[in-house]
């Protein structure tokens, strides 16, 4: 259990998507100018990722890499299809998007229009791809620890695009100097929020 929680914790504030890793950023830059709005994408990135990593973890362990077949006979246990990976992980990913797409669409017909061509574009957000690619990587034990940390990653965009979305909406209202206005000062701001996230590595997990 404490190892589930350190994995969640981490993957929220230290291995941060956006500042950390600086994944996501298309979506995160251009859908923060609302706090609703990114609200709602924050919260469609979190279902997104937390089905996706774990399906993506058995995915990997009973289908792709070398020897995930064994359990079919001794005759596959030489069977490697780790070079299906991106394409599984990927075909993975838009099924999630486009179920949560038509959710959206029939329960917030608001914020599906407030979203745009942002929602479907979740498909092809980097962070999404991210979080199986760094699963994939980090080699987690069993789909307890891939889930968590796919809901942490997923809380962790939340949080950074929810964030920098209030930020903005206060930003309005400062005299900003004109060349810095717009995407210049967000830019400056993500920064900034960015050195305050590496302010949790010191914490000792």
């Amino acid at each position: 259990m404490e190892n589930l929680i350190n994995i969640f914790i981490k993957s929220i504030f230290i291995d941060n998507m956006v500042f950390a890793y600086f994944l996501g950023m298309c979506s995160y830059l251009a859908v923060s100018k609302s706090v609703k709005t990114a609200t709602g994408l924050g919260v469609a990135v979190i279902f997104v990722m937390l089905i996706t990593v774990p399906v993506d973890y058995l995915l990997e362990n009973y289908v792709l890499k070398e020897g995930a077949l064994s359990w079919l006979g001794a005759d596959f246990a030489d069977v490697d299809l780790s070079f299906l990976s991106f394409i599984m992980f990927i075909a993975v990913i838009a099924s999630m998007v486009q179920l949560v797409e038509m959710i959206v669409e029939k329960f917030a017909p608001v914020l599906y229009t407030q979203l745009g061509i942002f929602l479907p574009l979740i498909a092809v957000n980097c962070a999404i791809l991210g979080g199986s690619l760094f699963m994939q990587q980090k080699a987690f034990n069993n789909i307890a620890e891939a889930t968590s940390y796919g809901l942490g990653s997923g809380i962790g965009w939340f949080l950074a695009i929810v964030g920098i979305a209030a930020i903005r909406e206060k930003v309005q209202y400062s005299q900003v100097p004109a060349p810095l206005r717009g995407l210049g000062i967000t830019f400056i701001i993500t920064g900034l929020m960015g050195l305050a996230f590496m302010g949790f590595m010191g914490i000792k997990l």
